[in-house]
Formats: C-alpha cells, sequence, structure tokens
C-alpha cells in the first residue's frame, strides 16, 4: 500500500478515536465510530487476498448493523430525553446501547465475526483490531456504566469467558487463539463494569498492553500457526521465552501482569456478595488457562527436528526499544498494582 495512503487511514483512526473519547454528545460519538470503522476497512484489504477481503466485509456489516442499532438506540432516546448528552441515557434504551456497543467489540453471544475477521487479516492489522480499535466503545461504555444493567452485564461477561475458553481449545492458528482470547477478557472486563468502572479500566489497560505484546512477539516471529511457533526457538531463544511468560501472563498466573485484575475482580465479586458468579468465572476462566497452557507447552517443551546449524540468531532490525519496552510491562506490573490502583 502507498505510504501516503496509510499515513492517511492511520490518521483518521486517530480522529475518529479522539472524537469518540472527547465528545458529550451521542450523535459526534457515532460520527467518531463510523470514521474508525471506515478508515481499518483498507487496511485490512491491503493485501487483496480473498480472505481479506471476506474479512473485511464482515467487519463492516457487522459494524453497520451494530452503528444502526446505536444510532436508533440515542434517536429514541433523544425524543425521550430531549437532549444528546452522553451521561443521561433513558432507562429503557440503555440495553440496546449497551448491545450495540458490545456487538462492536465482539462480547458472546455477538462474537461470531471477530475469529473470522482476525482470521483473514495480517497480523499488523489484528493488533490494531485487538487493541485500538476497542478502545472508543470501551470508553462509550464507561461514561454509561452507571445506568448499564447488572444483570446483562453478568450474564455477558459470564457467557463471554465460557465461549472465549470453549472456543480457543481446539484451535491451531494462533490469530483465532488470539481473538478468543480477546473475547474471554472482554468478558472480566464487563462483569466488573457496573460495580466498579475504575477496575474495569485497569483491567482493560493491562489487557491492551498484554495483547500487544503477545502480537508483537508473533510479528517478529513470523508466526500464524502452533507448527510455526514450535520451530521458533532456533531462530530466537530469548524472544521465544518472552514469548512463553507473555502467554502464561494472558493466563493471568502469578507473579505476572495477567494476574492482579483477576484476583481483583474475584474480590470486588466476593465483597458485593456475588460469590455464585465469582465461582463460575473462575471456574470458565479454567478452559482459557488450558488452552494458554498448551501454547506454552509447544513452545517450552517441544523442538521441531529440523534444527538449523547456525548458532547465529536470526534477528533482523525491527523496533527491538518498543518491543522490550512493551514485553517487560506485560510480565512485571504486579508490584506496582497497589501504586496504581492508589492513584
Amino acid at each position: 500500500m502507498n505510504p501516503l495512503a496509510m499515513m492517511m487511514f492511520l490518521t483518521s483512526l486517530a480522529i475518529g478515536t479522539t472524537i469518540t473519547l472527547s465528545s458529550h454528545h451521542w450523535l459526534l460519538a457515532w460520527i467518531g465510530l463510523e470514521i474508525n470503522t471506515l478508515a481499518l476497512l483498507p487496511i485490512m484489504t491491503k493485501t487483496p487476498h480473498p480472505r481479506a477481503i471476506e474479512a473485511a466485509t464482515k467487519y463492516f456489516l457487522t459494524q453497520a448493523t451494530a452503528s444502526a442499532l446505536m444510532l436508533f438506540s440515542c434517536l429514541i432516546n433523544a425524543m425521550q430525553a430531549g437532549e444528546w448528552d452522553i451521561n443521561t441515557p433513558s432507562n429503557l434504551m440503555t440495553n440496546s446501547l449497551s448491545i450495540a456497543i458490545m456487538m462492536k467489540l465482539g462480547l458472546a453471544p455477538m462474537h461470531f465475526w471477530l475469529p473470522e475477521v482476525l482470521q483473514g487479516i495480517s497480523l499488523v492489522t489484528g493488533l490494531i483490531l485487538s487493541t485500538w480499535q476497542k478502545i472508543p466503545p470501551m470508553i462509550l461504555l464507561f461514561q454509561i456504566s452507571h445506568n448499564i444493567n447488572l444483570s446483562l452485564t453478568v450474564i455477558l461477561g459470564l457467557t463471554s469467558v465460557l465461549i472465549g475458553g470453549w472456543g480457543g481449545i481446539g484451535q491451531t492458528q494462533i490469530r483465532k487463539i488470539m481473538a478468543f482470547s480477546s473475547i474471554g477478557h472482554l468478558g472480566w472486563i464487563i462483569i466488573i463494569l457496573k460495580l466498579n468502572p475504575q477496575l474495569s479500566l485497569f483491567n482493560f489497560i493491562l489487557y491492551t498492553i498484554m495483547t500487544t505484546a503477545m502480537f508483537l512477539s508473533m510479528i517478529m516471529l513470523s508466526a500464524t500457526k502452533m507448527s510455526q511457533i514450535s520451530t521458533s526457538w532456533t531462530k530466537n531463544p530469548a524472544l521465544t521465552t518472552t514469548t512463553m511468560l507473555v502467554l502464561l501472563s494472558l493466563a493471568g498466573l502469578p507473579p505476572l501482569t495477567g494476574f492482579p485484575p483477576k484476583l481483583l475482580i474475584i474480590m470486588e465479586l466476593i465483597k458485593q456478595n456475588m460469590f455464585i458468579s465469582a465461582t463460575l468465572i473462575m471456574l470458565a476462566s479454567l478452559l482459557t488457562l488450558f488452552f494458554y497452557l498448551r501454547l506454552t507447552y509447544i513452545i517450552a517443551l517441544t523442538l521441531s527436528p529440523n534444527i538449523h546449524n547456525s548458532t547465529i540468531w536470526r534477528t533482523p532490525t525491527k523496533p527491538w526499544l518498543v518491543f522490550s519496552i512493551i514485553n517487560t510491562m506485560a510480565l512485571t506490573l504486579l508490584p506496582l498494582t497497589p501504586a496504581i490502583l492508589l492513584t
């Protein structure tokens, strides 16, 4: 793709996100989301492959449906309340607004588009879709969290964690595994949204850091399948080791970065006397833990018979500084958790 065109599309992504984040008006927020969607479609199809075209089509249809439902809800809300302010949605329209925004995020049971779309696009575009594109809808959810239906968030959160774990078990494509991982993590974020929005935001930030680290690792290793990641040790042992640790961090094992949000969310659910929800979400997360541990096993405890005789690690020139900072944050933020929560 022409660098000038790519820069224009990336700038449009940034502008759309900024409009949504800075707006107090539902129509402006909707326009920002639409700019984001339309800017990502050409980036998805920069490699004119049938899978990429199919992924872009599915993404467009899903986002258009969610946008139509969101605009309809905003119009009804404006008719009832007489204003377009984001902070004052009517109780009648909050549910449909929430469902529209959750469809944009890819929460279960509106998740069917996410694994297929992520599988059909490149790793760099997948990184944008899994992190940057989730920021505007998530911020809108945070803004209406005081009016959101608790039963809706708990049911969709539990469903997303269960589907995220169950769907990822039989996958061999790493991009599909990351899609189901994203669904599961969003379930953890949503289930606590009504009770503690600050904790949800903390969880979302850590999810973004860990997912970015994992996608950057796959980009560096040029790996999209389990069979490719199993041969990565001979290419770059240090990078393969940190990739394994990032996977364990995504699984939520202590003492890595992914452990604090899960611990704090369980503690918050218990504090709110939601013992059944806490038990169910912990049991459902065991499914997610299984496929992370399977990936870790393939990386760490299996070695391809085709071992290269060269003792020189093939490390092409890449942005190692950015990658090392993101990886460090994805692994070592556990000691900083109390300080982050107190600020």
